[in-house]
């Protein structure tokens, strides 16, 4: 047998086992996490939303929990001509999603002005809040929006 033989039969065996392992790699994505805020906004944008005065850490109540999810802006676009003053909260996961909704509902009764048309919706691990009434096409503009930035909702 020539010496060259062995070696041959050895890199002929590795590329099967390489090729072979290769089956066995995980080919679907990983599943999505929830995207940060300069991401949900740009969902927010994609989907007509205008944003405008951003204040990171603006819950719109004095709740030391809630301020560090918290960001305040501006909005209008599509159906909504004028701006509304929003609340985003971002939580860490949804076991805090689940924990602190109701209070971001207790924190609105310092900004909310008409408890009639107040506005919220919610798609883990967001929560976001408003003074409405909002235009059917800007409401479902920042649904979408969320839904998207959401991911698997943490």
């Amino acid at each position: 047998m020539s010496p060259t033989r062995p070696l041959a039969l050895c890199f002929v065996l590795f590329a099967v086992f390489a090729v072979a392992a290769c089956s066995f790699v995980e080919t679907t994505p990983p599943a999505p996490t929830p995207a940060d805020f300069q991401d949900t906004a740009i969902q927010l944008t994609q989907h007509g939303v205008a944003l405008d005065r951003v204040v990171s850490g603006d819950a719109g109540c004095d709740d030391k929990v809630l301020s560090p999810t918290a960001i305040a802006f501006d909005a209008s676009g599509l159906d909504q001509p004028t701006k509304v003053r929003m609340y985003l909260y971002i939580f860490r996961n949804r076991e805090a999603f689940e924990r602190l909704r109701a209070s971001v509902d207790d924190c609105a009764r310092n900004f909310v002005t008409d408890p009639e048309t107040y506005e919220s919706l919610e798609q883990s691990p967001f929560v976001i809040v408003g003074q409405g009434p909002w235009g059917p096409k800007f409401k479902a503009a920042l649904r979408a929006g969320l839904e998207v930035a959401a991911g698997t909702g943490g």
